[in-house]
């Protein structure tokens, strides 16, 4: 990989946005740029080749567009976060594919402090946002740091207990959506406000992005991978929290989960975890006992068993093209069919993906796009 963001100059970094922000450049695609072309830069030059063996045409993210963002992110009082920067958080670091480049706003050091994910339900019970509130309070007095998205409910519950609780490095960090600059509900204003300045504020989509549907599973994702450990308050079936809580069970965190009455469909999804394997929780010293000194080997048995999460789009190659077909398979199963070499198949794929013909998939799986 390149060298460190540290030693990073002002070009390459405004090359770095640019080539994240090109179309159909994903984040695993990007690290096989900048692996293949050393800099940003001379990823950015071989862009249209690439596309052109994929089929397609192609034009890279504008200057301009690039300049703007760049502006919009500096009036928001916010700052980049490159993947090989010092300060980024380790624990994110380790996931199949970890985000190039996120917009913070706050004190990143938190990002190295113990830390829950504390997630649930938007339309929550009043005991259980109390409950959350309650435990989020004596988690970040013992020094842990409370991880959640800024939504209703459960995840506003767990910011505001955090701040109020906050003591021996303990604190909060608010994952969003949309943009660094844009507040997602409106009623959380102060909230997220609150959480930027007296916490961390982080958010992978560029400025003046509106929290689209699509976005939320990119923003669980970080959530996650940003926590030993996600805890699940209350959750319906079907909800963003238990996509959360098996992405964590994916990165080999422990899932924890509060269990609620069969009566109430709020807590089916907790329930349901539980049966699955997630660690029962009641109280802040079940939490504290299960992460403390977590060396990667969780104890919950809950693994991720829901549909394939699609995390990003893709690529090239006539022959390994005729590989590939709607159904997603194994880039091993690919490279082992084609004959070819690795760096061959992946350099395929990267042109198919430029060209906009290919979907990557989580577990290293691609299929073309339809």
């Amino acid at each position: 990989m390149s060298g460190s963001a540290a030693t990073l100059t002002r070009d390459e970094a405004f090359a770095r946005i640019r080539l994240l922000r090109s179309p159909n450049v994903g984040p695993v695609s990007y690290n096989q740029l900048l692996r293949r072309f050393g800099t940003a830069s001379a990823a950015l030059d071989a862009l249209p080749d690439l596309a052109a063996r994929g089929g397609a045409p192609y034009r890279p993210a504008s200057v301009e567009r690039i300049e703007g963002e760049v502006a919009a992110v500096r009036a928001a009082g916010a700052r980049y976060l490159f993947h090989d920067s010092q300060d980024y958080p380790a624990l994110l670091a380790a996931l199949e594919t970890p985000p190039p480049i996120l917009t913070v706003r706050g004190d990143t050091a938190l990002l190295s402090r113990p830390s829950v994910a504390m997630v649930g339900a938007r339309n929550a019970s009043a005991a259980a946002v109390k409950l959350s509130r309650d435990l989020a309070t004596v988690l970040a007095g013992r020094g842990y740091v409370v991880m959640s998205g800024l939504a209703r409910g459960i995840d506003s519950a767990a910011h505001r207990g955090a701040l109020a609780g906050m003591a021996e490095g303990g604190g909060t960090v608010g994952v969003i959506a949309s943009g660094i600059d844009i507040t997602y509900p409106p009623e959380n204003a102060d909230l997220q406000e609150q959480v930027a300045n007296e916490g961390l504020l982080i958010a992978e989509m560029p400025p003046g992005t509106e929290p689209l549907a699509r976005h939320f599973p990119h923003r669980n994702r970080i959530i996650a991978g940003l926590a030993t450990g996600t805890l699940v308050v209350e959750a319906a079936p079907r909800s963003g929290s238990l996509i959360t809580a098996r992405l964590a069970a994916e990165a080999g965190r422990e899932v924890m989960a509060i269990p609620g009455s069969p009566l109430d469909s709020r807590s089916q999804g907790c329930n349901q975890l539980i049966r699955e394997g997630a660690i029962l929780v009641q109280s802040p010293d079940d939490v504290v006992e299960l992460l403390i000194g977590f060396e990667g080997k969780p104890r919950s048995t809950f693994r991720e068993s829901g549909e394939a999460y699609q995390t990003d789009l893709a690529d090239h190659s006539a022959d390994v093209a005729a590989l590939l077909g709607l159904a997603p398979v194994a880039v091993d199963e690919i490279i082992r069919q084609s004959g070819a070499s690795a760096g061959a198949v992946q350099m395929a794929l990267l042109e198919l993906e430029l060209a906009g013909r290919l979907i990557r998939h989580a577990g290293g799986r691609v299929s073309l796009s339809a």
